[in-house]
């Protein structure tokens, strides 16, 4: 009689899923809780990133510099499969993001590329020259701080072309010269 093995495997190639191995995942939280939610997560030991930018915020009566999410409800977990469980139990925490009925794992190369992103636009604004890239079309950005990273273009607008980066599910503005983007024809991705 054969035993069949019982291993279980992260994908049809045969790769061991080690429950110990750390993974960038991404938290949505309740409305304007990004900040807390960090925090609350930093003290139960959960390692996070929460990307921040500044601005300046105008009232009525005064001016303030302030520093706000990058991604609105979004926080960034590096995690194992038990430390995962344990997120879902801090306050302010909704859930994680999915993709593909699982949830939405954020390569190493891409957090690096947000922070390097934020680091190197701070108080910069960039123009925008279109040429000839169209909604729908997989682009790669060639050049400056998102380097490498892919995207496929939803919206065109005046000075701004809308990407949106499938592992996150969610849709970034990002601000490039016409020639740091090249479309990607018959080339398969690899966001590694």
């Amino acid at each position: 009689m054969v035993k069949l093995s019982e291993k279980k495997t992260d994908d049809a190639k045969g790769k061991k899923k080690d429950p110990n191995e750390r993974k960038w995942l991404v938290v949505y939280t309740k409305a304007r809780a990004e900040k807390k939610v960090n925090d609350r997560l930093n003290e139960e030991g959960i390692k996070t990133y929460l990307p921040l930018y500044k601005t300046i915020r105008k009232w009525k009566d005064r001016k303030k510099k302030v520093e706000l999410p990058l991604f609105n409800s979004y926080v960034f977990v590096h995690v194992n499969e038990q430390e995962r469980m344990k997120v879902l139990s801090v306050e302010g925490v909704a859930n994680f993001i999915y993709y593909l009925k699982k949830p939405a794992v954020v390569r190493d190369r891409e957090i690096e590329a947000v922070k390097l992103f934020l680091s190197k636009t701070e108080g910069m604004k960039i123009d925008v020259r279109i040429g000839n890239i169209k909604i729908g079309q997989q682009v790669q950005i060639v050049s400056g701080p998102m380097e490498g990273v892919f995207g496929k273009v939803i919206r065109i607008g005046k000075g701004k072309l809308v990407l949106r980066i499938e592992q996150l599910s969610l849709e970034m503005t990002a601000e490039v010269d016409w020639g740091a983007v090249k479309y990607v024809q018959n080339e398969k991705k690899q966001n590694k």
